[in-house]
């Protein structure tokens, strides 16, 4: 917390999904929320929402695997408000060709770009700010994938997902000594738009019992309220209906 109170976070995939639901659950602890995505309007319609609920919110298009847009975002960020306290890294996509027979190389390299470039990116745009405050907090997205391999998410989207992990704990080896703090948060299946990439969508049954948006909204917010003394280096969080658990490979999406 900030002398004056004032807390700024920056939410990368903020326009829908565990971004969205992140942004507004941080607005409703009193933080100024920026949200990014590549679709301003959506991103207007995430902002106009939490504005409507009486929290603080703008919005920035960007892609996250241009590091130069990355890198203006923050430092449009700092400008305007002086600091950045948190980053949450949710930007992320899959692709539905994923597995070894019939993935594509343009599809591995699009998500090596946005899952893990895209992190580095915002985490590298972020970091002198906060080495400068003594203080900051980032939360990386990954996976259940990023823990536990597993069939369904294919090889491209597991290995970034493993690669953010370790990113993640890496930066706390380096950064602690100046204050800084990274948490890998790893959800199993949440039901998000992303789903609709799956060669096989989960029916609307299936996706009831998953994480909801909302859960990681609250988790993300749990996060971030932490003192900075407190670094939770990783969170894996599963539904109680864990499918990876309960079905065979033979018979998963």
């Amino acid at each position: 917390m900030t002398k004056n109170g004032k807390r700024v976070a920056w939410v990368t995939g903020g326009g829908s999904g565990i971004g969205e639901a992140g942004a507004e659950a941080l607005a409703a602890d009193g933080w100024t929320v920026v949200v990014s995505g590549r679709r301003k309007d959506a991103l207007d319609t995430v902002v106009a929402k939490i504005i409507g609920a009486g929290g603080a919110a703008e919005a920035i298009a960007l892609d996250v695997s241009n590091a130069a847009e990355a890198q203006k975002a923050a430092d449009q960020i700092v400008a305007k408000h002086g600091r950045i306290d948190l980053l949450v890294n949710n930007a992320g996509i899959n692709v539905p060709k994923r597995s070894w027979k019939d993935m594509e190389l343009e599809g591995w390299d699009k998500l090596v770009q946005v899952n893990l470039n895209g992190v580095l990116y915002c985490m590298r745009a972020v970091l002198p700010t906060m080495r400068k405050q003594k203080d900051g907090a980032i939360i990386n997205v990954s996976s259940w994938a990023g823990r536990h391999v597993s069939k369904m998410p294919g090889p491209a989207y597991t290995t970034t997902k493993h690669a953010v992990l370790a990113l993640t704990h890496s930066f706390n080896m380096d950064e602690c000594v100046n204050g800084l703090r990274a948490c890998c948060l790893m959800p199993g299946e949440v039901a998000t738009p992303i789903l609709k990439q799956r060669p096989v969508v989960p029916s609307e049954e299936e996706q009831a019992r998953m994480l909801q948006s909302e859960d990681l909204g609250r988790t993300i917010a749990f996060i971030a309220s932490m003192p900075a003394r407190v670094c939770i280096n990783e969170l894996l969080i599963s539904p109680t209906h864990n499918r990876g658990f309960i079905q065979t490979p033979n018979n998963r999406d």
